[in-house]
């Protein structure tokens, strides 16, 4: 199954790892950090609007994180709804 996390993206289910919220994790020095480097390597996928949550997955052995404008309890939902 694929979940759509906005402008046009849809990640596989079984490569997503976590799920979180931007306004609670970016409070945290160590996130911050984590996200600083991500975005450093390249690994970081933007979104089109505003980032309300980010996606950490992982395929063929690389870890990318992929910003969306949906809140982590939308995509949440989502997923439970498969």
């Amino acid at each position: 199954m694929y979940l759509s996390i906005g402008g046009d993206m849809a990640l596989r289910e079984k490569n997503i790892i976590g799920i979180f919220d931007l306004d609670n994790t970016s409070t945290s020095k160590r996130t911050r950090e984590f996200l600083s480097r991500a975005e450093a390597d390249g690994e970081v996928v933007p979104c089109d609007d505003l980032p309300k949550a980010f996606l950490l997955t992982r395929e063929y052995g690389f870890h990318r994180i992929y910003l969306t404008p949906l809140t982590a309890a939308t995509l949440e939902k989502r997923l439970n709804q498969g």
